[in-house]
């Protein structure tokens, strides 16, 4: 075979690269209030900023995603992120939807520590570390005049946020391998966890990973390893 149709073949099973977009800015974003499971929508910025996130995406990767290769979290916010940045093929992953924060949900980090009766940290402490007297289920009314349903229930563990994270990584890794980039829209905290998994670190690391809202990063492989090829772009 000669030089050029070797450097053809090497070319063609160059592994891809994972790319994660966090979903634009909501209301709860901007107050602080844990959005987990809650169905709320992009408010009118998150939305100018998918679009945006479009443009830096189409920037960053000209040749673009294959259809099969977009996935997005079920999640309302999600789902109008990535097509708004102009996906139209779209496959949802269950395993990255947001943490489920279980009695945190929709509560300020505050709020959790004086309803809890303790400083309260959803890295170190969790979820399941609430009591039980903090189950709730309301309807809250969104300044727009939305109206979403909350619930807070028991939640779920960092390790096991991370299990649901090791198994989108487990699902997509083919597609990499076979030389595809591949776009994961979704929350901040999977997503911190996710690259955690992905660097196989601890999922507490994902704590020191800032992600801002309609920003991208990029995990890939270098030499063998798993490593963050740029973050929050």
């Amino acid at each position: 075979m000669s030089e050029n149709g070797q450097n053809g073949n090497a070319a063609m099973t160059t592994a891809g690269r994972l790319v994660v977009l966090r979903h634009g800015q909501t209301v709860w974003s901007e107050s602080g209030q844990h959005t987990g499971r809650t169905n709320i929508p992009l408010t009118a910025v998150g939305e100018q900023q998918a679009v945006a996130a479009g443009e830096r995406l189409r920037m960053a990767f000209p040749q673009g995603f294959d259809d099969d290769c977009v996935f997005a979290s079920p999640l309302k916010r999600a789902q109008q992120t990535a097509r708004l940045a102009g996906f139209s093929h779209i496959r949802t992953l269950d395993a990255i939807a947001e943490w489920d924060y279980g009695r945190a949900e929709g509560r300020t980090r505050q709020t959790v520590s004086d309803m809890g009766g303790f400083d309260w940290n959803v890295w170190s402490d969790g979820p399941t570390s609430l009591p039980e007297s903090m189950n709730a289920d309301w309807e809250e009314r969104l300044p727009d005049g939305t109206c979403v349903h909350v619930h807070a229930g028991a939640g779920e563990s960092l390790d096991e946020a991370a299990a649901r994270a090791c198994n989108a990584i487990e699902q997509v890794v083919p597609l990499i391998e076979a030389g595809h980039d591949v776009l994961l829209v979704a929350h901040a905290h999977i997503l911190r966890i996710l690259t955690s998994q992905w660097l196989g670190l601890e999922p507490g690391f994902g704590r020191l990973l800032r992600l801002d809202t309609a920003h991208y990063s990029v995990l890939s492989l270098y030499k063998g390893d798993r490593v963050i090829e740029r973050w929050n772009c």
